[in-house]
């Protein structure tokens, strides 16, 4: 299956979020971290991701019997690359982003089903409308690049957790016509 598919299911789009940042884990363990999925649906998603070269096995123990693996995210096979975006038809794009949303929303119920406190933990979902010309836009995106870039070199440890960005912009309006 080629990534693009593999990426474009909600349940393997979060085990992909939640493999994300060099962890490595076992698909019982990805069962905890995703406590809404069945296990079954987790694992035939872990498998088919491994299959199709996303995860990769980076280690395996006897545990009561059965052989547990441990995976890894090939990060590089886990990227939609500017090229393959830029060829996607509008259809495309709009399935894209359903399932980028439907995940966004299913790990955000994950989230409110822990007890959570969203003042404590800085929740935001806000929208901000920002004019920018084509310049502003391209040095605002190599700036927050940049940003996160550097925050998603930090390692898992005691005082840190997992959080989850997801950075959406579009234009909200026709460029005008001298733009064009």
């Amino acid at each position: 299956m080629d990534p693009v598919d593999l990426l474009l299911h909600p349940v393997r789009l979060r085990i992909v979020h939640a493999m994300s940042g060099g962890r490595t884990l076992t698909t019982a363990q990805l069962c905890e971290l995703l406590p809404d999925v069945s296990k079954a649906t987790v694992y035939r998603h872990v498998g088919l991701l491994a299959e199709g070269g996303l995860l990769e096995v980076d280690g395996e123990q006897r545990v009561r019997g059965a052989v547990e693996r441990t995976y890894r995210l090939r990060r590089a096979r886990a990227v939609i690359d500017a090229e393959t975006a830029a060829s996607v038809s509008p259809e495309d794009h709009r399935r894209v982003f359903a399932v980028a949303m439907a995940t966004l929303l299913a790990e955000f119920n994950a989230y409110l089903d822990r007890d959570p406190d969203p003042a404590r933990d800085m929740v935001g979902y806000r929208q901000h409308a920002i004019w920018l010309s084509p310049r502003e836009r391209a040095e605002m995106i190599e700036e927050l690049r940049d940003v996160i870039v550097a925050r998603m070199a930090n390692e898992p440890s005691p005082e840190r957790i997992r959080h989850l960005l997801s950075p959406i912009l579009f234009p909200a309006e026709e460029p005008p016509a001298a733009l064009e």
